[in-house]
């Protein structure tokens, strides 16, 4: 039998106990993240309804019958004169909302006091307030085309006043629940999508094709983003040969973590390629990037280290710049790896106006493999103290692994996974890894 919605905020809880749903989290960013939000939702299955009403009858409520969901509770009701009362009572735990098409703006309600306009823009107003809840709206057997348009404006159904019983509603209730989820659902696969093709060109960006065409060099590289970041990360490397048969490797990091920071390294790695190819090296080429960061930059704070080398057409010698980034490694047969001299480095770019990059040269030999990377491969912690790899220890691992016979992308695969291993986890910064090996090495 009908009962009229009792004029107090919430009905008391059922048997089962009180019903709780808490807020959709905000759009997922990671798969592991989804899933808990899948399992959050599925939970929501087990627990009670809540309907929360917004209508204007002075008469004493609008006749809503009683209503069970699928596992027998009573769906809890609350109601609403206004849409500023609704927006109090809009907690959490509700998980539907029926609005009334014929409540007016203000004032007792009257056959013609809620124009069509009227109507459509209360149910605007709640789609604002309750972006993330499921909407049924009630209107009038006569006015089918006006509910009809509801659904269009956004609501998930419409259902006639005068027609209204416990089960129809219960079943429009639960549809309605189900089909804002499938919704929003959507939209975030839709969000995910752009987001991965967004960050898809990012990374095109930050990881490009080496040009290394006539060359007896072999060149592989690994690029991790930070765990924090997904796929965007201000590390970024080139590597091209330039008409005269020269070789210039690069390797670079933008202090900070984001997206703007991430723009930057792409901005940097594409002057660097048009500079090299134009013939700057050394000095000069890396004067002009610090010109271009001072431009490009976010803010005055924000500085890159850089590593480059270019390698003579014969392959055994080659010149080293180093503006406050970690000198490069080289290993050469049948003995042990050890860093490049990396005395009298300049400063890190966009630090000091008018800095000045030593370049110096480096005898490399006829067989070797010369390794650059960031500094996020060297600071990730060893267990679970204070004590981090450093470039001590990352030398003791490479000699280990070259020890075991590995070399090109097995070797650096391997690197990146033990500093992983010996951080617990991923690693907080981003991860870069430029190798260039020429003859047997």
């Amino acid at each position: 039998m009908p009962v009229p919605v009792p004029r107090q905020r919430d009905t008391p809880a059922t048997e089962s106990g009180q019903a709780v749903l808490t807020a959709e989290p905000p759009l997922a960013q990671a798969t592991g993240q989804a899933a808990a939000e899948a399992t959050a939702q599925a939970t929501t299955h087990t627990t009670p309804l809540t309907l929360l009403v917004i209508e204007d009858d002075p008469a004493g409520g609008l006749t809503v019958p009683e209503i069970l969901d699928t596992d027998g509770h009573r769906i809890r009701l609350r109601t609403a004169r206004n849409l500023t009362e609704a927006a109090r009572l809009l907690t959490p735990d509700v998980h539907c909302i029926l609005l009334d098409l014929a409540l007016p703006d203000t004032g007792p309600r009257t056959a013609s006091s809620a124009t069509a306009a009227d109507q459509l823009d209360n149910l605007r107003q709640v789609l604002r307030i309750a972006p993330r809840h499921a909407v049924l709206v009630l209107t009038a057997e006569a006015d089918a085309e006006r509910g009809a348009e509801a659904v269009r404006v956004g609501a998930q159904d419409f259902l006639f006043r005068d027609e209204l019983d416990g089960r129809l509603l219960s079943r429009a209730i639960r549809y309605a629940v189900e089909r804002k989820r499938a919704d929003i659902a959507q939209y975030k696969l839709a969000e995910s999508k752009l987001r991965a093709q967004e960050n898809a060109r990012l990374e095109r960006g930050l990881l490009p094709n080496p040009l290394l065409e006539g060359s007896d060099l072999r060149f592989a590289a690994r690029y991790r983003p930070g765990r924090s970041r997904a796929l965007l990360g201000g590390d970024f490397y080139d590597t091209v040969r330039t008409p005269d048969g020269t070789v210039h490797a690069m390797i670079g990091d933008v202090c900070g973590h984001g997206p703007d920071e991430a723009a930057l390294g792409v901005e940097l790695r594409i002057a660097w390629r048009a500079l090299t190819l134009a013939g700057l090296c050394g000095d000069d080429l890396l004067a002009t990037l610090q010109e271009v960061l001072e431009v490009e930059r976010p803010c005055e704070e924000i500085f890159a280290t850089l590593c480059t080398v270019d390698i003579a057409p014969d392959g055994r010698r080659a010149g080293l710049c180093l503006a406050g980034h970690p000198a490069p490694l080289i290993s050469r047969p049948g003995r042990p790896a050890r860093l490049l001299p990396y005395e009298n480095s300049g400063p890190a770019l966009g630090l000091l106006p008018k800095a000045r990059w030593p370049r110096r040269q480096v005898e490399l030999g006829g067989a070797w493999s010369l390794m650059l990377y960031t500094d996020g491969l060297i600071e990730g912690r060893i267990g679970a103290g204070k004590e981090r790899l450093g470039q001590d220890g990352m030398v003791e691992m490479i000699n280990r692994h070259l020890d075991d016979g590995l070399s090109g992308e097995n070797l650096l695969e391997a690197s990146v996974t033990e500093a992983r291993r010996l951080n617990g986890g991923e690693l907080t910064d981003d991860v870069a890894v430029v190798l260039l090996s020429r003859g047997g090495s």
